[in-house]
């Protein structure tokens, strides 16, 4: 494994130049291999996991849901508050921000995004639930391809950009987290699911998020600083894919959806007049037959 590391290592260091070293040592940042390896076990585990619980009765996991839902609320909270907290004591530029101007603050900055990186692994949980509950209609190619390219995505920013420019999605997506996660804690309590109205306008905040950090990466190549060029077209590149894929879930889930209840109003309408006339036209005809029976 340590010779496997040392290749792997020397090829990155090849392609990409050299590491930050201040996360030089960090926990699950110096080889590729553990992020490489939970990102093959959870992929095999959505392949592999609802054939598993096809003959099983599904799981609640409600008490869980919460107390999950609820942590992660609170992380993306704390993450976003130290983010926010960071670039404003650092003083960064928003058209453009260089990995080490920006003295102690991007040693703030690059500490809490190890959180952001590290939240991704616990994140995969999300996909877990679904399987052992059995909403296998939740597990998308959307969802799957989010949950399984973010977590190596961030640990290549870790190693080579691990803050300056990079700060400005994980901010807007940590916020947008405490919306989601506090909703899904909130979901996973009956009485609350009829007071909770605002699931549509999470994704649409997601897609709102992924237009700004397209704008704020490209101000990155106009306006350059030292920050390398090439994650900034990666990332334009990669937001793009999330927009193509969230636009797609959300004409099919909420556009359809709206079509459809139009149908059923429509269609329930019509019912209802028929069976108002129907139930006129066989009163008729019960009088009638009374009379007929009375002579």
């Amino acid at each position: 494994m340590e010779i496997l590391d040392k290749t792997i290592n020397s090829y990155f260091d090849v392609w990409l130049g050299p590491r930050d070293p201040r996360v030089k040592g960090w926990p699950l940042l110096e080889n590729y291999t553990p992020t490489f390896i939970f990102s093959v076990l959870y992929l095999l585990i959505v392949w592999l996991g609802p054939k598993y619980m096809r003959s099983k009765q599904p799981f609640s996991c409600r008490g869980v849901l919460v107390v999950y839902n609820l942590g992660l609320t609170l992380l993306s909270l704390y993450m976003f508050y130290e983010l926010v907290t960071g670039v404003w004591e650092g003083g960064y530029n928003f058209f453009c921000q260089d990995t080490h101007s920006g003295g102690e603050a991007d040693m703030k900055i690059i500490r809490v995004l190890w959180w952001y990186y590290f939240s991704k692994l616990i994140e995969f949980m999300d996909t877990f639930f679904f399987i052992l509950r059995k909403n296998n209609h939740q597990i998308t190619v959307l969802h799957v391809y989010h949950h399984a390219t973010m977590l190596n995505i961030w640990w290549f920013v870790m190693n080579w950009v691990p803050c300056g420019h990079s700060y400005f999605g994980a901010t807007l997506n940590s916020f947008i987290h405490v919306l989601m996660y506090s909703y899904y804690g909130l979901s996973a309590v009956p009485a609350m699911r009829p007071y909770l109205w605002w699931k549509k306008y999470i994704t649409q905040g997601q897609l709102t998020q992924f237009v700004l950090t397209i704008f704020q990466t490209s101000c990155g190549i106009v306006w350059p600083c030292a920050f390398p060029q090439g994650w900034l077209y990666f990332q334009i590149s990669y937001m793009i894919s999330l927009i193509i894929l969230f636009t797609n879930f959300y004409i099919q889930t909420y556009n359809k959806k709206s079509s459809s209840r139009r149908k059923e109003y429509q269609n329930g309408s019509t019912a209802t007049v028929n069976g108002y006339t129907n139930s006129t036209f066989s009163l008729e005809n019960n009088v009638k037959q009374r009379k007929q029976r009375k002579d």
